[in-house]
């Protein structure tokens, strides 16, 4: 299982997420652009010491991950979703895309998906932070695919 984060906006959130794939034991892809600089402080703030542990592959463009990725399953995470992520079943080696924190994905992002799921939330509400939806994604998708038993 991999994490990939299209064109991050904001450094706390990626900082953020890399630590917790790090406590996890898993891969990040980084889709640049980001909307900041690589050596951020408040990425540093964020990801701590752990940013020195993190399993990171960064890419140009959405093109050289396509051309580069590790798996057949490319699952977004996005709002438009129509699967609830308790209703979906995940794989191991799935990819769980995020998208930009701004806008999310481009339309062509979302015809690659394999999957496109969401968190359900109270109506009229836009989204959660970046952050808590990935970790909410990712401990479901651990939890049903018996990865967290591999930490034990």
């Amino acid at each position: 299982m991999r994490i990939a984060l299209y064109q991050p906006d904001i450094p706390q959130n990626t900082g953020t997420i890399i630590r917790m794939a790090v406590c996890f034991g898993l891969p990040v892809d980084i889709i640049e652009p980001c909307g900041f600089i690589w050596n951020d402080k408040q990425l540093k703030r964020a990801g701590m010491d752990y940013l020195d542990k993190a399993d990171i592959t960064r890419h140009l463009a959405w093109e050289t991950f396509i051309n580069n990725r590790t798996s057949e399953r490319l699952i977004l995470m996005t709002t438009h979703g129509s699967v609830p992520f308790t209703q979906f079943q995940f794989k191991p080696d799935d990819i769980l895309l995020f998208g930009r924190e701004s806008c999310g994905v481009p339309q062509n992002v979302h015809e690659m998906a394999n999957g496109r799921i969401r968190i359900p939330m109270q109506p009229n509400e836009r989204s959660l932070n970046l952050a808590v939806s990935c970790a909410i994604a990712v401990s479901e998708a651990m939890r049903q695919t018996g990865l967290y038993q591999k930490l034990f």
